[in-house]
């Protein structure tokens, strides 16, 4: 599992310290109003005025930038406020503005992180570990929270839980969680347009079909190609609350072992092709496996949000907004 490119913004500032430059990381820890950005959004310049990532979607980036150069000239980390004017929250995209507040830290400078505190961020995210960067900004005290017998666990698994950084008393814990991901069941035409989008938007993919026709690297270049039987690629490929299952291929034989996989998980979303006919067809299968009528209700089907998607490509697209419509409210759910 790899981190998307437009994520890599810890990785991109330690890459520019061991390319020899200086780097400093731009974090948002508090807004109001209609952010641009949520808590925890980061944006890393390197010495030469290089950029990874955002803290506002381009409304004070430069001020920002300005701000982190300086930082690295003297060691000190900043505690930045900004407020975002209703006409250029209008020109990122958002109905009215608001405020950000933005901590600088240079980093192996002065006051600012150590080096090797950031490569064990670094490290803890390559290898898809949960963890928390906390700081204090009143003393510059930082450390990383990966487990019990810190005193901040608690707080900091809650963070993880909810996906969402922010204070804990004088700590802002900034929460850094192993990439969402997506199984899709069924290498169907859906499939090469759903995985391509889910990738831009963050997710690691996997394809799972035992159907070589079907489940090709010419059909899918640069996937992950699972061929075993669904319920075994699902169960290699871990279900957890990161992980959302669609199933695409229409056929019980296939789509239902992977079903059950995912019932018995926890994934945040389980969608399945389908009318609703065939649905109710599942729905009495599943009775006669077992499952309780509450667990089938996780189900979303027909699949994805009713936007009158007709073809593979609009499918697709409804298919991830409704992914992401549970996974950033979860009230919502079934």
């Amino acid at each position: 599992m790899s981190i998307a490119t437009h994520d890599r913004i810890p990785e991109a500032a330690l890459d520019w310290l061991r390319a020899g430059k200086g780097a400093a990381l731009a974090t948002v820890i508090e807004t109001w109003g209609s952010a641009p950005r949520p808590r925890g959004s980061q944006l890393a310049i390197s010495s030469e005025a290089e950029m990874a990532g955002s803290v506002s979607g381009g409304c004070v980036e430069g001020a920002v930038v300005a701000e982190a150069l300086e930082a690295l000239g003297d060691g000190v980390p900043r505690l930045l406020e900004y407020g975002v004017s209703d006409e250029e929250a209008f020109a990122v995209g958002l109905a009215c503005g608001g405020t950000i507040r933005v901590m600088v830290e240079p980093l192996g400078v002065g006051d600012g992180p150590d080096t090797d505190l950031i490569a064990r961020l670094a490290a803890a995210r390559a290898e898809c570990r949960p963890v928390v960067y906390a700081v204090r900004p009143e003393t510059w005290e930082r450390r990383l929270i990966e487990g019990p017998g810190d005193p901040l666990w608690e707080a900091a698994r809650a963070r993880l839980a909810s996906d969402q950084s922010g204070f804990e008393d004088e700590w802002f814990l900034a929460a850094h969680n192993p990439p969402l991901r997506i199984a899709v069941v069924g290498a169907v035409h859906i499939a090469q347009a759903l995985a391509p989008m889910a990738r831009l938007a963050g997710y690691d993919v996997a394809i799972v079909d035992p159907r070589e026709a079907f489940a090709s690297a010419a059909r899918f270049p640069d996937a992950r190609l699972m061929s075993g039987w669904p319920d075994e690629a699902l169960a290699e490929f871990g279900l957890d609350t990161r992980t959302a299952v669609v199933t695409l291929t229409h056929d019980p034989k296939l789509d239902d072992p992977a079903i059950m996989a995912a019932l018995r998980s926890e994934v945040f979303y389980l969608g399945c092709l389908g009318s609703k006919r065939t649905h109710a067809k599942r729905v009495d299968r599943l009775r006669e496996a077992g499952f309780p009528d509450a667990e089938i209700a996780r189900i979303h089907a027909p699949v994805g949000a009713d936007i009158g998607a007709k073809t593979p490509a609009e499918i697709a697209v409804s298919i991830l907004a409704q992914i992401t419509e549970r996974l950033r409210r979860p009230e919502t759910r079934p």
